[in-house]
């Protein structure tokens, strides 16, 4: 009865979907070339991975309204992961495992294995002893209709970690061996937990992977870890660490005893608007990364979950960014290169020497752009350099490089008359001849790209067409910058 009560529970969500997709199409707020929901919630990015010839997304959703409720898995297949066709859902509440309402199939990951395409993911439910959270697997054959394995739950939180901080399975293969790392609490600090299996089906318990001392959290959601080159990479969203929303950590890795030795740490986003992010690897060997385009810990102390959820959505992935390591150990993320075909009227403006007079320029429509520039730091003066993002009716969003004190701030308190925070950042200037900047710009999101693309701002705002005007000025000097090209972006 269990499979056919998930089969139901599929159907009835997907004509909930058919009934409302061609009107939340037309919503003023949609993304034109990120990723979102047809439908509904969106939160965390599941199950990222390249199977039988596609890119397959699937995602933390709720298909009925635009705030979080009851977690289904959302489904999507790309060439191109730019570009995407939705398919039917994947998996629905239908077990006493995950089967609640405000519980549902929580986040996870994909493999293939023997030739199907396994899902890994987090079972929640409340039985009366509070939320338990266990690990759970889904199946298929042709990467379409899934099928919950019987066996599950395949593991339960172990001693000391508390059943509702337990979650989001993370699966790889090591030569002969599956391994899963999951995110977890313990003494109300956050850690990874290491789990190895021979089948896929039956999990031990290897050792902590990392732990938090205390600067990294109580409870570290959505853990990903990866070889890159001749390290690791462990990526987490560390719950209860102030402005550190998701961090990297790169080191080494022991496949015998299963620890990981990290010795550089850092921020993926400094944004107000970039969590739980999950990679995978492309056909042409590029590690890629993909985040949720909003953050827990904010949301709830806001008016509501958003102007979206009027329009019947909320929620999108920032745009996908490819993970590589500089000389030095630390991590780039620059924007995935397809973003290059969509692409159009290419503006090349060489270079502007900018004033305290206001300088205008065009990027596309202004709503949907892409902006490249450089900051000649040797021929600059000024104090600071203001970049005005979506202006328009008395409304902006303010990039503000501070040159005296190193300091690089976005500010959408004035965006769109409901946005509100400050996100801010270091730059490190010692030694710079130039500070590179890349923008893009969609319908209700900017994300800021600087200092080879390791200090980055991902911020949603949710500005009306009117808002399309560029500005720059440089504030106690000048600025000299260059290499300026612009581009519309059109998906």
């Amino acid at each position: 009865m269990s499979k056919e009560l998930m089969q139901q529970n599929i159907e009835k969500a997907q004509c909930e979907i058919d009934s409302k997709k061609n009107i939340v199409k037309n919503g003023n707020m949609r993304q034109h070339y990120h990723f979102m929901p047809q439908t509904g919630w969106l939160n965390d990015p599941n199950g990222l991975i390249y199977f039988k010839g596609k890119y397959h997304f699937f995602f933390q959703h709720n298909p009925y309204h635009g705030f979080w409720d009851s977690m289904h898995w959302g489904h999507a297949v790309s060439d191109d992961m730019l570009h995407w066709e939705y398919l039917p859902i994947a998996l629905a509440p239908s077990e006493p495992y995950d089967n609640h309402q405000h519980g549902g199939c929580f986040s996870g990951s994909a493999i293939e294995h023997e030739g199907k395409l396994f899902l890994m993911f987090t079972g929640t439910t409340n039985e009366g002893k509070g939320f338990e959270q266990t690990q759970c697997i889904a199946y298929s054959e042709d990467g379409l209709h899934f099928e919950k394995y019987k066996g599950n739950p395949v593991l339960t939180a172990p001693e000391g970690i508390p059943t509702d901080q337990f979650r989001d399975p993370k699966v790889w293969k090591h030569e002969d061996t599956y391994y899963m790392v999951c995110g977890a609490s313990c003494n109300n600090k956050g850690l990874a937990l290491l789990y190895r299996s021979k089948d896929m089906f039956h999990w031990t318990f290897f050792n902590e992977l990392a732990e938090s001392r205390g600067e990294w959290g109580y409870m570290w959601e959505c853990p990903d870890f990866y070889p890159l080159g001749d390290k690791y990479v462990l990526t987490f969203s560390p719950m209860g660490a102030g402005e550190h929303t998701a961090v990297y950590l790169v080191g080494d890795f022991d496949y015998e005893t299963g620890r990981f030795n990290s010795h550089v740490n850092g921020e993926i986003d400094w944004g107000l608007d970039y969590y739980a992010p999950q990679s995978l690897l492309t056909p042409d060997g590029r590690r890629v990364m993909v985040g949720w385009s909003n953050e827990w810990e904010w949301m709830p102390a806001w008016k509501d979950w958003g102007p979206t959820y009027k329009e019947g959505w909320c929620g999108s992935f920032n745009i996908p960014r490819e993970v590589r390591m500089m000389e030095d150990g630390t991590l780039q993320f620059p924007p995935i290169a397809e973003v290059e075909t969509i692409r159009e009227n290419p503006e090349y403006k060489g270079t502007l020497a900018v004033s305290e007079k206001e300088t205008e320029l065009t990027a596309g429509d202004g709503v949907c752009f892409e902006l490249k520039m450089k900051i000649d730091l040797e021929k600059t003066d000024a104090d600071r350099l203001e970049l005005s993002l979506r202006c328009g009716e008395g409304r902006k969003t303010t990039c503000l490089f501070d040159f005296r004190k190193a300091e690089l701030i976005v500010d959408r308190n004035t965006a769109d008359g409901w946005s509100r925070g400050i996100s801010r950042s270091l730059m490190y200037l010692k030694g710079k001849k130039e500070l590179d900047v890349h923008i893009l710009s969609d319908q209700s999101s900017l994300e800021i790209f600087t200092d080879q693309y390791q200090n980055n701002h991902s911020n949603n705002i949710f500005a009306g067409d009117e808002q399309n005007k560029l500005q720059l000025r440089a504030i106690g000097g000048s600025a000299l910058i260059k290499d300026v090209e612009t581009y519309g972006l059109n998906n």
